[in-house]
């Protein structure tokens, strides 16, 4: 994420380059390798967040190349060792303010202002939380936020998910695959999913529904244990025993920094075509904050790889 609410600091210096990077995902990092390789010394700004969301996941097996599957950190890290091996340089600070009204474009971080011939904005989404004890502790080791990167570690358990719209049903019945059941916990009486969902999930025989309920706290020894579960209705509280929490209640893209400068849709996200071209020529997005649909390490690293061809493409033709 590219944002903050403290004053930032007056910029101490400029610097002019031909690529600047928003985001240290498996996006951001994506488009540095390419930009990189075609020699235009880019330059990531890693945010407050380095690494993104995959650096938050205890093990990653969906990317490709990884048959005994990888930690997230080390995923990261692997990232940012290939791209920097091509001039790729990585700076520890974040974006305040953006100008895109002119080429070169003008983004101000806390250490420095930088003017940039080509942006690249791969800031992602931050899954929404539930903001409850033992949510943050457990991430990583039973609470997750992406049944089709964690489903497998649930193989013959039983996993709570928190949530009542599309996402979460898609990503309830996904989990049968794996879990032996799947408890969908929802606040409401009747969910917000749509119809074809609803009856998809209410017709596996996996899945189950709690409704009218909350989840209060998550309890374990060093992993998800039980949870505590709460009728809003009745006031009833329950301990539940699980072996996971999946939370799907909405994702915010990181994208406050271009309200009113670049095309979005009515949920936030960046509009961008399939050559990741934004609003603004000379400004892509890649990843998570122009995806609101697959959000994968994979998929978010070939939209980076795709921004990153074509800022190159953009400044050979404005050369």
């Amino acid at each position: 994420m590219q944002t903050t609410n403290n004053t930032p600091k007056t910029p101490v210096q400029t610097e002019h380059v031909k690529n600047l990077i928003l985001g240290s995902g498996p996006a951001g990092l994506g488009a540095a390798l390419y930009t990189a390789r075609a020699q235009l010394e880019p330059v990531v700004l890693a945010g407050p967040e380095y690494g993104g969301q995959v650096s938050l996941t205890h093990i990653v097996e969906n990317y490709p190349g990884f048959p005994e599957a990888v930690g997230g950190v080390e995923l990261t890290e692997l990232f940012k060792k290939q791209a920097e091996r091509f001039g790729t340089r990585v700076v520890y600070d974040t974006a305040t303010e953006v100008d895109l009204n002119q080429r070169p474009f003008r983004v101000k971080a806390y250490e420095k202002e930088y003017l940039a011939d080509t942006l690249i904005v791969a800031t992602g989404a931050t899954p929404r939380h539930l903001a409850i004890p033992g949510e943050t502790e457990f991430t990583g080791r039973g609470v997750s936020y992406c049944g089709t990167c964690d489903g497998f570690f649930f193989k013959g358990k039983e996993v709570v998910v928190v949530g009542g719209g599309d996402y979460a049903l898609e990503e309830g019945v996904f989990l049968t695959r794996f879990a032996n059941k799947v408890t969908v916990v929802h606040r409401r009486n009747e969910l917000r999913a749509s119809v074809i969902l609803q009856e998809r999930a209410k017709q596996n025989p996996r899945m189950a529904f709690v409704w009218d309920t909350v989840l209060n706290h998550i309890d374990g020894n060093g992993a998800v244990q039980q949870v505590e579960l709460e009728n809003i209705k009745t006031g009833q509280k329950e301990a539940f025993k699980t072996d996971g929490v999946f939370i799907f209640i909405g994702h915010v893209p990181n994208t406050q920094l271009f309200t009113g400068k670049l095309d979005m849709d009515p949920a936030g996200y960046l509009v961008a075509n399939l050559h990741m071209e934004t609003s603004v020529p000379g400004v892509f997005a890649a990843g998570e904050v122009a995806d609101p649909h697959f959000r994968q390490v994979v998929t978010s690293a070939g939209m980076g790889a795709a921004a990153g061809i074509q800022a190159t493409r953009f400044l050979e033709d404005h050369s």
